[in-house]
């Protein structure tokens, strides 16, 4: 099993080392620069081009079904999940083949109003809630992943 972090804006990062190290999990944390992360052989750094989606079409082409990816990017989630990987998004959100359809809708749907009626702004701020909330779906979701492989064996 590996996490796969899509860590340029990703506020869940300390979070999702401190679960990856209680399960033995392994983490790739990709991004378009050099970020800051813990000296530990669980943990690999993955610096990516500038290029546009290069950290996005690095996870997508990792991703399987032994990953958790973890990405707010709706379109990475998209990929990711037609590739057999769970996603979750940082606030705990976890995207599933059921409901991707719509939140790729409801983001093309906003980006019509931004750019039409001049609306701006994004999510909502960061809160203590979404990140107890993301704690607990990356612990459920490599549980699911490791009692698959375990039905696979």
């Amino acid at each position: 099993m590996r996490i796969l972090v899509d860590a340029d804006a990703c506020p869940v990062k300390d979070e999702i080392y401190r679960v990856a190290f209680r399960r033995e999990v392994a983490v790739a944390v990709v991004s378009n620069q050099r970020i800051r992360i813990p000296d530990h052989p669980l943990v690999e750094r993955v610096v990516v081009s500038d290029a546009f989606d290069a950290a996005d079409d690095w996870i997508a082409a990792a991703a399987d079904a032994r990953s958790v990816v973890v990405t707010a990017d709706i379109l990475l989630a998209d990929r990711c999940l037609k590739a057999g990987a769970a996603v979750i998004g940082p606030t705990g959100k976890p995207f599933t083949n059921g409901s991707i359809g719509a939140a790729i809708a409801t983001r093309a749907i906003m980006a019509d109003l931004r750019a039409g009626a001049g609306i701006a702004g994004g999510p909502p701020p960061f809160a203590k809630t979404d990140r107890s909330r993301f704690l607990q779906a990356l612990d459920a979701a490599l549980v699911r992943l490791g009692n698959r492989s375990k039905q696979v064996r």
